[in-house]
């Protein structure tokens, strides 16, 4: 990353910064400048325990290489409380990076409700409520930047693991409203979809490739949407290995079947390959462009 992209006087809250992504983050945030809330509770990658010494020892490496930080050991579903601690030690928020999360990979059939549960409330609730609490300062000091951590198994799905998919996709879902939401007070939303070496991924990879996914590669995507430089809001970017891009919905042209008529189950057989061919695919942008195609089938048969 170029050495222009710089933060300082910016205040960056990473939520489970304590290792992996949120540690690289948080220190590549204070490398260029800003000052870092480092927040971890310290538990396991299956959310179980909590260790302060996970976040201390972040900011005693900040700290050692002349950058500022604090720890934070509250649980994100506290995020008032993580908020209030970056408040108190800087007196603004300007950048909320979205991390924190944890593991409980189980086919649906042998998924308990303990199992779900967790993994909404550290990837979803915690999201949300440490972002709800960021909000209003960012709105009203006209400027915020947050990102949230998607995931390609929410994007593709993956086998064991749907809990962690459908929260990794809700948090694409928030991301593009609150992108829509926070544009007028220059608060720009992204999402990234990581893959890297961490406790959450070791042993799912081979060692020689594993020893290549460095968190650290990551983390200069992280650092540039938190920036003043960037200028996108509501992107989705898979990222890891030295390698980002962006990702977009397609979506076919499809079929339009005259409303009045109606049409039946064996019509919708009959077209079936048509409404899955993505020849000359769209791509919509926002709910109006969503509605381009079906409107136009509309106007068709409208007297």
């Amino acid at each position: 990353m170029s050495e222009s992209v710089r933060l300082e006087d910016k205040v960056v809250i990473v939520t489970g910064a304590g290792g992996g992504l949120g540690r690289a983050h948080a220190l590549l945030f204070a490398k260029h400048g800003a000052r870092v809330l480092v927040n971890d509770l310290g538990g396991s990658a299956h959310g179980e325990g909590a260790n302060a010494s996970a976040a201390d020892r972040v900011v005693a490496e900040i700290r050692a290489a002349g950058g500022h930080a604090v720890a934070n050991h509250d649980s994100v579903t506290d995020g008032d409380k993580i908020v209030q601690s970056a408040l108190d030690a800087f007196g603004r928020v300007d950048v909320v990076v979205n991390n924190a999360g944890i593991l409980r990979d189980k086919t649906f059939a042998k998924m308990d409700d303990t199992d779900w549960d967790l993994v909404y409330r550290v990837h979803v609730e915690g999201a949300y409520k440490v972002t709800r609490a960021a909000w209003p300062h960012l709105r009203e000091q006209n400027y915020g930047r947050v990102i949230f951590t998607a995931s390609t198994s929410g994007i593709y799905g993956n086998f064991g693991q749907s809990n962690y998919a459908m929260a990794k996709l809700g948090l694409y879902g928030l991301t593009r409203t609150l992108a829509l939401e926070g544009r007028k007070n220059n608060i720009l939303v992204n999402a990234i979809a990581p893959t890297g070496g961490t406790r959450m991924t070791e042993g799912l990879l081979p060692a020689n490739v594993f020893d290549l996914l460095k968190p650290e590669l990551i983390s200069p995507l992280v650092v540039y949407l938190g920036s003043e430089q960037c200028a996108d809001s509501a992107g989705l970017y898979e990222v890891g290995g030295g390698w980002i891009g962006k990702v977009r919905w397609e979506r076919s042209l499809g079929v339009g079947f005259d409303p009045r008529a109606g049409f039946g189950p064996g019509d919708v057989a009959a077209q079936w390959a048509s409404i899955g061919d993505f020849e000359g695919a769209a791509h919509p942008q926002d709910n109006i462009d969503a509605l381009k195609e079906m409107m136009a089938n509309l106007h068709k048969y409208a007297d």
